[in-house]
């Protein structure tokens, strides 16, 4: 007992250190982090969806009332809305160039500027920011519904691919709907603009249309029509990857579709710019 009391102190447990405060900066880091993978798997998971989808539209014949069905409901659907919005973008952009040529005397190119900048920037973009409200968000929804109430899984039991039976309709539909959407929002962009340049510029029609086809070039109208080709795929890879992505019931449906119109901007406006750097980029003097 006597040699037990007398152990020596170095023999004693060290007395346990409190665990450092964790630096400020950690949790944030560790967030974005977090973000940045989910982000990298989403965009993984929406190109593998979207590389079989296009494999599946040799399908196309089989499953063509289908896609003729989305085609009426992303084009008919929009068209009012295209053309209203579409005519009145021509009308603001005249009207806004048209003041301030007019300090300069030079109101006439108001043509020139409003037909290129429909054609290559306003047409395909406003079209597309359309359809992402109104179809984009639409597509989420009906999927991720699909998903949380469980008929995703019942269509794999059946042995019926998804990629077929729903992306695939819908990424036909809007591929070959925002182009010609785009189509009509230029030709009515360009109408509002030449009301407004004869009524409210003092510039004749025949002078607008005279100045807005001598600038018009091929490679402005294929530029245009490859973004509305471009963003008419992102609106259906994201709208159906947001949707077979839901989880957690009706609150995820509503998380899904908000989402997928808030991706659905961001990558337009990304794709818009790096689509018109491609193609015009080179022209710059900038070297």
């Amino acid at each position: 007992m006597t040699l037990a009391r007398q152990q020596p102190a170095t023999d004693r447990p060290a007395p346990l250190r409190p665990r450092p405060a964790p630096h400020p900066l950690a949790e944030p880091v560790r967030q974005l982090g977090r973000a940045l993978l989910q982000i990298v798997r989403n965009a993984g998971s929406d190109l593998l969806m979207l590389w079989r989808s296009l494999l599946w539209s040799r399908a196309l014949w089989f499953k063509r009332h289908e896609v003729l069905r989305q085609c009426w409901v992303a084009g008919i659907g929009s068209l009012g809305v295209v053309a209203f919005v579409g005519c009145f973008t021509g009308m603001i952009l005249s009207l806004a160039a048209g003041i301030e040529l007019a300090k300069f005397g030079q109101q006439d190119v108001v043509g020139s500027l409003v037909a290129i900048s429909m054609a290559r920037e306003m047409g395909p973009f406003m079209t597309a920011l359309i359809l992402t409200a109104n179809v984009g968000s639409s597509m989420a929804a009906e999927i991720g519904t699909m998903k949380v109430s469980e008929e995703i899984e019942a269509l794999e039991v059946m042995s019926i691919d998804i990629h077929r039976f729903l992306v695939m309709p819908r990424l036909l539909a809007m591929m070959a709907v925002t182009p010609l959407l785009t189509v009509v929002a230029n030709l009515l962009g360009n109408l509002g603009g030449a009301v407004v340049g004869y009524y409210q510029l003092g510039v004749t029609f025949s002078r607008y249309y005279h100045n807005a086809i001598d600038i018009l070039d091929l490679k402005a109208i294929y530029t245009g029509l490859f973004k509305a080709l471009v963003f008419g795929v992102i609106i259906a890879v994201v709208g159906c990857g947001k949707g077979l992505r839901t989880s957690g019931g009706a609150l995820g449906v509503g998380e899904a579709t908000r989402t997928s119109v808030i991706v659905c901007f961001l990558y337009i406006m990304v794709f818009g710019y790096v689509i018109t750097a491609l193609f015009y980029g080179g022209q710059l003097g900038g070297g």
